[in-house]
């Protein structure tokens, strides 16, 4: 990461739109920006006049109630419409994404907006809507997902495939020039919305920035579910490794680096990592909604007060960091700017609404000093007529500096007690998951009917019983024939199938332990597979075996290790649309940046030692089946022979311990080598899970584990 240093500019000087939106040119206006709504509180509304409003009030969260009434899918998409017309709005397009305010991938259920408007429950897409139309974007996931949830109002925009446009280049082409397309400010990341004004002003095309009500929030009312309230909670330092003082004196090191004096943390995980504290306010995911300021003598956490235990305050207290409500995160940030503090700011991460108001006290501050220097000058010059010095306006002032988290990547690569609880974490899981497959199969060969939603709830209740489980680190994916693949499939009560004995079943579960976070895929068939199963199951778990026995130099980015996985099916023509591997939290998010393994070469971040990534390469073949085979891995250094360009070497060290099906494996297509990989992984799997285990799952284990 290089950071850069941007000194203030004077170039923003245009006149303020009505207080409700404000186009993103406007931002640097000398009017204070309107405080940050949480969405969780009920605001006081600008007024449409010109004139700078009063500043809004927000209740505390836990005295949200919404009034209204419930509204069927077709009707939703009126009402948002019938938004569009509001003196206040004056929109023609409205953009929903999926993110919350802190650009998480998994959000508490109160901003499921993109899901509430189009039906859509996909963790990833983006919903735009006009005056007359409806299109959602979403990858190669949830193709099939989308094609089952969206109504016959929607467009679905497969993005990837050949000729999809952006969103921005859809609007450009369905709107004419001088239409107005609405954002929530708070729901974009700086960079997003920079680059999207950017390219709708091609086509002079308005953006429009809604700051004092989000459009869909207007619409889906007492509905909408109420905010998370759960409290936070102390991670323990054996398992988090380093203290609070540790890591801020790092922070504050790479601050010291590029000469910032303040930092806004803005993700959420980034946030419980730096803090050593952990939440329960999104589902899966141990974090709590909250920003972290953090200044070269002082840090500040934003947080619903009502979430902090007396544990956690005094634990705060004793490290030096001081509480403020989760709304006054722009008020502190203009604070930050009025002391004249070099801000470090993220970019990719922080909203632009954050942003944006640092940057518009930015301009106020330089206006300030400009109008007192000018005075001085005056009465200097009234007392020195005569003479032609001028004053010299330098302004050591607030500026930003622009570049990466220095929180992601140390972050992403674990210590050596957040490896442990991993592989601790991971022992536990795999007993569970061996006494979970014992009881399915027993129920398969017993006829019982089992949906694929009571297999789920029933994996569960196995996990719920191993010490220090939490939470499923993500909706479990029990997926039955045809429903495999649907990549990302959720069962639902209503709609799912019956599990058995004719068709490949998979499952894609992980969980949450207090020391470690888990996520592991396996295809199985109760019955008799057939050839082309098996073929495609055999190619998957080729790629898997290459992958798992990479070894590389270091600094290589993890794209370039991701066609090990897919050499195998191509060379009979197959692929899948999904990332080979992505990081993963230590008792933190299951999904976690920035390293991944993936054909979208963009990635540049290289994979360190001591990162997790999963290995899971697939296979999906549409209303017939789906294959996912994944483990997760731990990055670590590797003695080779020799040492080209002196440089370390990596390879990986296996997390996950659970068996391979082998009668899903056609021997005739794996090498000697390959078949010795599978026996080696059986008998570390029998080595270290069946200590835990006794009974009829100790047999199962041995009976799954044994040679081929």
């Amino acid at each position: 990461m290089e950071a850069t240093l941007r000194p203030l500019c004077s170039r923003f000087l245009l006149p303020l739109p009505p207080p409700a939106t404000r186009t993103l040119s406007s931002i640097l206006s000398p009017v204070r920006l309107p405080f940050l709504r949480w969405r969780m509180p009920t605001f006081v509304r600008c007024s449409s006049s010109p004139a700078p409003p009063e500043k809004a009030v927000a209740r505390p969260s836990s005295e949200l109630r919404r009034k209204a009434k419930g509204l069927t899918p077709d009707e939703r998409l009126v009402a948002l419409r019938k938004q569009f017309t509001r003196p206040d709005v004056a929109i023609d397009a409205y953009i929903i994404p999926s993110e919350d305010a802190h650009q998480s991938e998994f959000i508490a259920e109160c901003f499921m907006r993109r899901a509430y408007i189009s039906g859509f429950t996909g963790s990833a897409g983006t919903a735009v809507v006009t005056k007359d139309k409806a299109a959602l974007w979403t990858d190669g996931r949830y193709f099939l997902q989308a094609e089952n949830q969206l109504g016959p109002d929607w467009s679905l925009m497969r993005m990837g495939n050949p000729g999809v446009p952006t969103t921005a280049e859809w609007l450009n082409d369905v709107l004419m020039p001088g239409c107005r397309i609405g954002i929530d400010p708070f729901l974009f990341s700086s960079d997003s919305a920079e680059e999207l004004r950017e390219v709708l002003s091609k086509k002079n095309l308005e953006l429009i920035c809604i700051y004092n009500f989000n459009l869909v929030d207007e619409i889906w009312d007492e509905l909408r579910p109420s905010p998370p309230i759960e409290p936070m909670r102390v991670h323990s330092i054996k398992y988090a490794g380093l203290d609070i003082s540790s890591k801020m004196c790092s922070l504050r090191s790479r601050l010291a680096e590029v000469r910032a004096d303040a930092i806004v943390i803005s993700k959420l995980d980034e946030v419980a990592w730096l803090l050593n504290l952990r939440g329960q306010d999104v589902p899966h995911s141990p974090v709590t909604y909250s920003y972290l300021l953090v200044e070269n003598n002082s840090s500040t956490l934003l947080v619903d007060n009502s979430k902090i235990t007396e544990e956690v305050m005094v634990y705060l207290r004793n490290a030096g960091v001081t509480l403020k409500p989760y709304e006054a995160i722009l008020t502190e940030v203009e604070r930050l700017a009025e002391k004249g503090t070099r801000l470090w700011l993220d970019k990719s991460s922080v909203n632009a609404a954050v942003v944006d108001a640092f940057l518009s006290a930015c301009k106020r501050y330089s206006e300030g000093y400009q109008n007192k220097q000018k005075k001085k000058s005056t009465n200097k010059a009234s007392k020195n007529k005569g003479t032609t010095e001028a004053s010299e306006l330098l302004i050591d002032g607030p500026a930003t500096v622009y570049g990466a988290s220095p929180i992601s990547l140390e972050k992403a690569v674990k210590n050596n007690a957040e490896l442990e609880g991993m592989r601790q974490a991971h022992l536990r899981d795999a007993a569970a998951l061996a006494e979970f497959w014992t009881w399915l199969e027993e129920q398969i060969q017993n006829k019982a009917t089992l949906t694929e939603v009571e297999v789920a709830e029933k994996l569960l209740t196995f996990r719920a019983k191993q010490p220090g489980f939490l939470d499923t680190s993500f909706d479990t994916i029990s997926a039955y024939g045809p429903n495999g693949a649907i990549i990302h499939y959720r069962p639902e009560p209503e709609k799912c199938k019956t599990v058995d004995d004719k068709k490949l079943f998979l499952l894609d579960s992980g969980a949450q332990y207090i020391d470690g976070t888990t996520d592991v895929t396996r295809t199985v068939h109760f019955g008799v597979p057939s050839p082309r199963e098996k073929e495609c199951f055999t190619r998957v778990l080729q790629g898997h075996i290459a992958l798992d026995q990479a070894i590389f130099p270091e600094n290589t980015p993890g794209f370039v290790l991701d066609i090990l996985a897919r050499s195998f099916l191509w060379k009979i023509g197959l692929d899948y649309r999904h990332g080979t591997g992505h990081g993963v939290g230590a008792a933190l998010n299951v999904h976690e940046g920035p390293q991944s393994i993936s054909y979208r070469y963009g990635n540049m971040t290289v994979l360190h030692k001591g990162m997790v990534v999963s290995n899971e390469p697939g296979y999906y073949e549409e209303h017939a089946f789906g294959i996912r085979i994944e483990n997760l891995l731990a990055i670590k250094e590797v003695d080779t022979p020799n040492r080209f360009g002196g440089i370390d070497y990596f390879g990986f060290e296996r997390l996950t311990f659970v068996p391979i099906q082998a009668k899903l494996v056609d021997l005739s297509l794996l090498s000697t080598s390959e078949i010795r990989w599978l026996n080696d992984y059986h008998s570390e799997v029998w080595d270290k899970v069946s200590p835990l285990l006794e009974g009829s799952a100790r047999q199962w284990l041995w009976d799954n584990t044994r040679p081929l």
